[in-house]
């Protein structure tokens, strides 16, 4: 006979429970307010509010688009594209004002920053600083050519123009791209009629480190209809009594609805222009009408 075999009690052959350990929580760092997060956040805007630009804006000239363009102005680091429905009729008197400004900080920049003269060594000063390394104003494929008296009236000379007439639209895209590259400008314009949203999407990827405004200009008709990669983007048109039109299509921020109507009188007309012509028009009288008794007598004469 086997003798029973004697089983020991549950409790005290069972490995004692471990307490039970709960996982540690992970703490959530605090994040900042929103105005004060660096780099790319603080890029961030309500949709119902104009974006602060992270980047310098220089002043339109025109106070009421200043007011409508976020940063107060035409933007740097980034294209700012312009549709004409006359392209070289209405461009300088809206760019105007800002380029003469531009060209003006250019030339105190680098009279800031160019070395004092020093005497040579037969007692000589040294050379002054030269106006060719003023920043310049880049001029790719206008359709007409440059007319200096009119560009004068806004400042601008013919020593601060470098116009380059690419002999073909894949030409002025590469011109363009290796301006905007160079980044050593006072500010540049590009007419690129024929460039297509792939290349406008480069051209923004390349502007993205210009320090300088560039303007990329292409006719209404063919480029409103095609997407656009450009964070700003405007129509322009001419309007009755020496105004432009302009109207905001695209911006960082809430949509612009309707026009802005600008005084823009050519740099010089006003001091040659008779006037009546300097006064807005009148709206034509509409024609009278005709009485019953003139009706009824042509009606006789008719008959």
């Amino acid at each position: 006979m086997h003798a029973p075999v004697r089983q020991a009690p549950a409790s005290a052959s069972a490995t004692p429970a471990l307490p039970l350990l709960s996982p540690p929580q992970a703490r959530i760092p605090d994040l900042p307010d929103l105005p004060t997060l660096p780099g790319s956040l603080g890029a961030l805007w309500r949709g119902s509010e104009l974006a602060r630009s992270q980047s310098p804006c220089h002043s339109s000239g025109f106070a009421a688009l200043d007011a409508e363009l976020p940063g107060g102005g035409w933007p740097t680091q980034q294209l700012s594209e312009i549709l004409l429905t006359r392209p070289g009729a209405c461009e300088w008197r809206l760019l105007g004002p800002a380029l003469r400004g531009l060209l003006a900080a250019s030339t105190t920049a680098n009279s800031a920053a160019a070395p004092q003269a020093r005497p040579g060594k037969r007692g000589r000063s040294g050379p002054a600083a030269s106006p060719a390394a003023r920043r310049p104003l880049l001029l790719i494929n206008p359709p007409l050519a440059p007319h200096l008296p009119g560009l004068a009236g806004h400042g601008i000379s013919a020593a601060q123009l470098v116009w380059i007439a690419p002999g073909n639209a894949a030409h002025a895209l590469w011109a363009a791209e290796q301006a905007i590259k160079a980044d050593a400008a006072a500010a540049v314009l590009a007419w690129l009629p024929e460039a297509r949203p792939e290349q406008i999407r480069r051209l923004q990827a390349a502007a993205l480190g210009a320090r300088a405004p560039v303007f990329v200009l292409r006719p209404a008709a063919i480029a409103q209809p095609q997407s656009s990669a450009a964070p700003l983007r405007l129509l322009l048109e001419p309007g009755p009594d020496w105004t432009l039109r302009v109207r905001l299509i695209k911006r960082r921020g809430p949509m612009h609805e309707g026009w802005l109507t600008l005084p823009s009188l050519p740099a010089g007309l006003g001091r040659i222009l008779a006037p009546r012509l300097l006064q807005p028009a009148l709206p034509a009288p509409s024609p009278a009408p005709e009485l019953p008794h003139e009706q009824a007598a042509l009606a006789r004469a008719a008959a």
